[in-house]
């Protein structure tokens, strides 16, 4: 036993050492009240503590936009609902955040990933995800220039970061990436996770964005993934025909559905409201919070100063 205690007392060392770290490529901990601190104890993984969110948005904004939009510059509906994701975040700044390792901690910077089917409207098509980043001074149309781009190597035969990871984890015998999978899962725990490994992959982000409406679908709930950080999911379902109540009074009109997924261990439901309001506020008038439509670009609204303008 004398022998086996200088390992002991290395081993338990090395313990303390790794809990007693804080600091991670992507976020600042935090120090929240001691209610949502205990949170994190109290529910453990992202699924025990999900709230889940149901929006319908008037679609007619947002398509008398587009349809003056894309004769200048190539743009979609998913690119302008990740544009009013990254002003709500602005915005809302208590919604970029996430929990790791029972802790909280605010992100460094805001990215959001989505979905695309590598071949357009090819139900065969494998899925693949593209995760940006907002950068100082983006507007719709920057914002649009790079994720097409990224679009356009993920469609390509390009072999990407993500398609490296994949080939190399399910070429491992099931023990084995069993194993392996752990073993991330830990280093990420104890913040040793390294931060090229966080910014490639596309759930270490600030939001996750489906559109099913691209595939003629509606809007289901999605699960948080246990898997990386991330705690905001948002579904696009596809425009519909349904009753709203306009001034009082019901009509027929073009909607988006909306269904969110959100973590509440990173902020309250009151703050996460706001947030969702946010994203609703920019997408029912994108001429005045994205704009880009003038020859002179002075209607273009940087997405990182929304604030400036919500009131």
């Amino acid at each position: 036993m004398h022998g086996l205690l200088p390992y002991i007392v290395i081993l338990v060392m090395i313990w303390a050492a790794a809990h007693a770290k804080h600091s991670r490529p992507d976020g600042r901990m935090l120090a929240p009240h001691p209610y949502r601190s205990i949170m994190g104890h109290i529910m453990r993984t992202r699924n025990e503590a999900v709230v889940y969110f149901d929006v319908y948005l008037d679609a007619e904004p947002l398509e008398r936009y587009l349809a003056e939009a894309q004769a200048l510059f190539p743009v979609d509906i998913t690119h302008c609902f990740v544009a009013a994701a990254f002003a709500s975040l602005t915005e809302n700044p208590s919604m970029n955040r996430f929990s790791s390792g029972h802790r909280l901690y605010e992100r460094k910077d805001s990215t959001i990933s989505f979905s695309m089917k590598r071949k357009q409207l090819d139900t065969e098509a494998k899925l693949a995800t593209v995760k940006v980043r907002l950068e100082t001074g983006d507007t719709l149309r920057t914002l649009c220039d790079r994720l097409n781009k990224e679009i356009s190597i993920e469609r390509s035969e390009t072999k990407t970061y993500q398609d490296k990871e994949f080939n190399l984890m399910t070429a491992l015998p099931r023990p084995l990436l069993r194993v392996g999978v752990t073993g991330l899962k830990t280093l990420d725990y104890y913040n040793l996770l390294p931060g090229r490994f966080i910014e490639h992959d596309p759930l270490y982000t600030s939001i996750f964005v489906a559109n099913l409406g691209s595939l003629n679908m509606g809007a289901g709930f999605h699960h948080l993934y246990e898997w990386g950080n991330c705690p905001l999911f948002m579904m696009i379902g596809k425009i519909e025909e349904r009753p709203m109540v306009v001034d009082g009074v019901v009509e027929a009109r073009r909607t988006i559905h909306i269904r969110w997924s959100y973590d509440e261990r990173i902020d309250d439901g009151l703050n996460a409201r706001f947030g969702i309001d946010g994203v609703n506020r920019v997408l029912s008038d994108p001429f005045k919070y994205l704009g880009c439509l003038k020859d002179d670009g002075s209607d273009a609204r940087p997405l990182d100063k929304v604030e400036n303008d919500a009131a």
